[in-house]
């Protein structure tokens, strides 16, 4: 595809066969939810061997609603040699032993409905393990699985050396290429060795994937997380990738080529537009809700755009594709105007047709309140969830959960096994196990060894602490925060930010009859500030941060608005 073209683009029974057609529910339900993504590994340990489960989720099912949580997502509970702690999937249509059974899901999906929370699945189409019975036929030569996975013939070296079809490099650091003895060639994967890519350019695979998300749709599920879309197509020519130009990077970096021929080729955007049709068609078959596709994508904002969908709507992709700059683009100095701008940046670039989303975390990058430090956890939850649109929460930042602390000999991330690297890119510190009270292991079970070690800071910072607590905790911001999105100003209001000075933001929603605005502090001072041009003198406090010493009702001077250092309000007016 031309690039210029590109550019142009900018239970167990299903509910059909079940004879029961549920009532129709709000479509847009998902417009001005609150998304909170599950570790499951990490959450709650039932069964006390060490790894959380489905029944542990089932266990905690009244967290949700306590927090205003609308739908709880996923990460990858599927069948899974866990090389890549289940982003390596050696079938699609069960569940691990490690999670539970598929009834452990329905009963969750159950319990969860029951108190309005619907349930969203990790969808991992690029690559299956190389457990996957359709890689050990393709490896056999299968004639049905023989292309389901791109394989490719060796180079010959000068030397006659065997070498791979190009240059192509895995995430993982390294060729992306890995020799196959008994088929006699090299496959390719994209990530981890043990994760070869699926072949898109299969109509079969196209098909079978297709299946997957009506198998899981037949049992209730509400929508799909869809896992590291930007790589579904390669270039079907394996073309070597010219150099980034990127300095310090050596030839075995991912960051050492760029990927023109292995990442957002035009193909996988019509392919996200193609799954969108197969949910779209589920919801009109079926009734319910609107079933609902998530999409990850770290990649440039013009590409981003092209997963919602085209520009003018003709064809839709994913009803959200996360946006990734609030953990892209700041980090712990980042000023005021730092922030206003890459939020704006955002609201500038989004179509009109399509809905915005935040995210502060997730389970590949550093905790927030770790990363942006915890003083500044309230505010930040105070400025997601007053700007338009879906708010996504990795779990634990509600209460402000930091990374943990984790050894090497203790990782698990096989994208850090060099010792050398990895303290600077595991991704075991921010996924270690969730607090949640001063128990052993923090509650998260009673008493086996956790997967990954639990944090020392569980005695410091843990949800039954925060719930039971006297006075004012993050916890509590949270639930005040998700009480209020359904203020008519949050769903539809006008929304304003900007830096007031170099540390202060403001986060503005309006309509013709009041505001609501956010007012905060990002900096290691304190600041006094006018805001009167945004905040009514006929105003009251609805929400302060942690540390603040203001209480809820109370009234500021707009003209004269002194915050202590990481000091944050909602303010009404």
């Amino acid at each position: 595809m031309r690039l210029e073209t590109l550019a142009t683009l900018l239970s167990v029974c299903s509910l059909a066969a079940c004879g029961t057609t549920p009532k129709e529910e709000d479509p847009d339900w998902w417009k001005h939810a609150t998304f909170y993504q599950i570790y499951p590994r990490s959450f709650q340990d039932s069964t006390n061997d060490g790894i959380g489960d489905l029944q542990g989720i089932i266990d905690k099912i009244d967290l949700f609603p306590d927090a205003g949580v609308d739908a709880v997502w996923l990460s990858p509970i599927f069948d899974s040699p866990q090389v890549d702690q289940g982003y390596d999937i050696s079938n699609y249509t069960d569940i691990d032993s490690d999670y539970g059974t598929i009834e452990d899901l329905q009963k969750l999906v159950e319990e969860a409905n029951a108190r309005g929370v619907k349930v969203i699945l990790d969808f991992v189409p690029n690559h299956t393990s190389d457990k996957h019975q359709w890689f050990i036929d393709s490896v056999n030569g299968v004639e049905e699985y023989r292309d389901y996975y791109i394989w490719a013939n060796a180079k010959t070296g000068d030397d006659g050396e065997r070498l791979p079809p190009n240059n192509w490099i895995s995430m993982f650091k390294n060729s992306a290429w890995t020799w196959n003895e008994e088929r006699q060639q090299y496959y390719l994967h994209q990530f981890a060795s043990a994760q070869p890519d699926l072949n898109y350019r299969n109509p079969k695979v196209v098909e079978a994937m297709k299946d997957v998300l009506r198998f899981w749709l037949d049992r209730g599920i509400d929508g799909f997380r869809i896992d590291a879309v930007p790589y579904l197509f390669e270039d079907p020519d394996l073309q070597d990738e010219p150099l980034s130009n990127s300095t310090g990077y050596n030839s075995t970096d991912y960051e050492y080529l760029d990927h023109i021929y292995t990442k957002d080729l035009y193909d996988t955007f019509d392919m996200i537009y193609q799954w969108r049709q197969v949910v779209d068609d589920y919801t009109k078959e079926n009734g319910g809700s609107t079933r609902v596709l998530m999409t990850e994508a770290y990649t440039d904002a013009d590409k981003i755009m092209l997963y919602y969908g085209t520009a003018d709507g003709s064809r839709l992709g994913a009803h959200f594709t996360f946006n990734f700059n609030l953990i892209t683009d700041i980090n712990i100095n980042s000023t005021a105007e730092d922030i206003a701008s890459s939020i704006n940046k955002w609201l500038d670039g989004i179509p009109e047709i399509y809905t915005s989303n935040w995210v502060l975390g997730n389970h590949d990058n550093h905790r927030v309140a770790t990363r942006l430090g915890p003083g500044n956890i309230d505010g930040l939850n105070m400025v997601k969830a007053l700007l338009p649109g879906v708010a996504v929460t990795y779990n634990g930042e509600e209460i402000g959960q930091e990374d943990g602390e984790v050894s090497y000999e203790e990782g698990q991330d096989p994208s850090a096994r060099d010792p050398a690297i990895f303290d600077q890119v595991s991704r075991d510190f921010e996924r270690t196990p969730y607090q949640w009270d001063e128990s052993v292991n923090a509650g998260f079970n009673t008493g086996a060894k956790p997967w990954l070690p639990v944090s020392e800071k569980y005695l410091e910072t843990n949800l039954q602490d925060e719930k039971e607590s006297n006075g004012s905790s993050h916890y509590k911001v949270y639930q005040a925060l998700a009480k209020i999105r359904s203020d008519p100003i949050l769903v539809s209001g006008d929304v304003e930010v900007k830096a007031v000075d170099e540390y202060t933001l403001l986060v503005k929603r309006s309509n013709e009859e009041a505001s609501l605005v956010v007012v905060f502090n990002v900096g290691d001072a304190e600041v006094t500030v006018d805001v009167s041009a945004d905040v009514a003198e006929d105003n009251s406090v609805k929400i302060a941060s942690v540390d603040s010493s203001r209480e809820a009702g109370s009234v500021v001077d707009p003209a004269s608005l002194k915050l202590d250092a990481h000091e944050a309000l909602v303010i009404a007016s």
